[in-house]
């Protein structure tokens, strides 16, 4: 999961969504969608656990469960 100048490129074979069993562009968006969304997600999520400990870890949560395999799976690159 590394690229070249700094910037990851995502591999998933064995996928059955393309005839070439491989997807590239959607798990590579998928994991910059994932970034972007812990950044905002995972300190207001550390906040939030201070006082709500399930609340916090549903926050915190987030990126990895929704956003990282709504978005790989909508592309089926």
């Amino acid at each position: 999961m590394t690229g070249g100048i700094g910037f990851p490129v995502c591999v998933q074979c064995g996928t059955h969504s393309n005839p070439c069993r491989c997807k590239v562009v959607g798990p590579t968006v998928g994991f910059l969608a994932f970034a972007a969304a812990a950044i905002v997600e995972w300190p207001l999520g550390a906040v939030v656990y201070c006082f709500k400990h399930m609340k916090g870890r549903r926050i915190m949560a987030h990126p990895a469960s929704v956003v990282y395999p709504s978005v790989s799976n909508a592309i089926p690159i």
